[in-house]
Formats: structure tokens, sequence, C-alpha cells
């Protein structure tokens, strides 16, 4: 028994948690290039165990339970890849252009796709994920999901929500009718807005477009395939939840 207990033959990952799998040892040796084996090698693995009862190579394996993601009813949560492509010398924001390149509960799938490392354009809605935090960690307004961070990139990570807290960033934003007011929009991502111009112009705007209508700013990848510059924006939002 005690020789099965450390053997990590038989692993229970409960239902409201993931299993992050770390490949102890391998033929293939260890990782190249990045953070996430993904052709074999000793490392974390892409792919993650849902709950239930899982019999695994002796030895081989080490087994490292993590939480589901919660974002609650009515917030937003914000995603960090830690491995993937580097960002482009001009963006801020990893892009999410692709199916691809925006299916965070698919590791592997991110990756092989061209999915950039850093914050990602994308937000998660209200629901329950099965993300591996290893290759993810994911801000919501209540914690931090993050498995095997640095002490220096938790630090990182806990003071952009509490940043994105003291902005209302966790949370829609909502334009009352009988308030009268309108929102005026500044982009941070995007190309730099020609010289001698101060405010950008309207892109996107056309609701027949599918390709380029952002819906009020609230789906980047079209605004910016529309055009969109970053800076001050001559749309504004009106009322409304966005």
């Amino acid at each position: 028994m005690i020789l099965l207990r450390i053997s990590n033959v038989f692993r229970y990952i409960p239902n409201n948690q993931v299993g992050i799998v770390e490949k102890l040892w391998s033929m293939k040796g260890s990782i190249d290039d990045g953070f996430i084996a993904l052709n074999g090698e000793a490392g974390y693995e892409p792919e993650v165990l849902r709950g239930g009862l899982h019999v695994m190579f002796p030895f081989m394996y080490r087994i490292h339970r993590s939480d589901l993601v919660t974002v609650g009813q009515g917030k937003i949560a914000y995603v960090f890849a830690r491995d993937g492509a580097p960002l482009e010398p001009s963006q801020v924001l990893g892009a999410n252009d692709t199916e691809d390149k925006s299916d965070f509960q698919d590791a592997r799938r991110f990756l092989l796709g061209g999915g950039q490392k850093g914050p990602q354009r994308k937000v998660l809605r209200e629901g329950t994920y099965a993300i591996n935090t290893t290759q993810f960690a994911v801000i919501t307004d209540e914690r931090v999901y993050g498995h095997a961070l640095s002490e220096r990139e938790r630090g990182v990570l806990e003071s952009m929500q509490l940043t994105i807290a003291e902005r209302w960033g966790f949370a829609p934003v909502v334009l009352a009718a009988d308030h009268d007011l309108v929102g005026i929009v500044t982009v941070h991502d995007g190309p730099s807005l020609p010289p001698g111009e101060i405010i950008a112009p309207e892109v996107g705007i056309e609701l027949h477009d599918a390709a380029t209508f952002h819906n009020n700013f609230q789906e980047p990848e079209k605004f910016l395939r529309g055009g969109g510059y970053r800076g001050r924006q001559l749309q504004v939002i009106v009322e409304g939840t966005w």
C-alpha cells in the first residue's frame, strides 16, 4: 500500500478540481523552449485531468490539484498566459483573433495555434472553467488562480488584481438612462494615431459587417480588424451594460 501511494499509480481528482500533470522523467529529455511540454518531454503537460479516478504509469508523474476557475454572476475575469509566442513590439495585450488563440481550456490548441504569452485581450464571463492554471493564470475579483507561480509572478498578478479592482474592472460598465450620461472610451492597444490626430475615428459601426462590427468595443479583435486606433475615441457608448 505504501509503494502504491508513493508511486502515484492511482490518483483521485474531485469533481470541483482539475489535475495538473507534471511528468518527472521522459526518454525525450527536458523542454528545450517554453514552459509547457508539448512533445512528451519531462515537465508540465498541457492537458488536465478531470474529476474521477485515474491510473498513471508508476513513478513517472506528479499530479497537482487545482480548483476549477469560477467567475461570479455579473463579473468578468482576466487571463494571463505564461507560455506562448512573444508579443509584437507594439502590442500591449495578447491577440485572440482565431479560435485557437482564444481557447483557454485547451492549452495545447492555444500554443500550437500561435497563442501569445502575457495578458490577453479576451476576458472570461461568468461561469466555471476547467483551465490549466500552470499555463494560464486567471485574475478574478476574489482570487488569483495560478499554479506553480513564483513569489514575484504572484506579486505582479496580485498587483494587477488590485489595479483592476480600483478601476471597477471586474464588473461590466453600466450606464443608466436616468443619469443622462455617455461613456468616453480610451483604447490602450492597437496602432498609433497618425501624426496630427488626437481623436480616433469611428470604425466597425456597421451592424451588417460581422467581421468588423465590435458592438461598442466589446470585441477588441473586430475593432482592430476594422482599422481601430489606440487612444481617445470619437465613438461614445450610451445607456446599457457593456
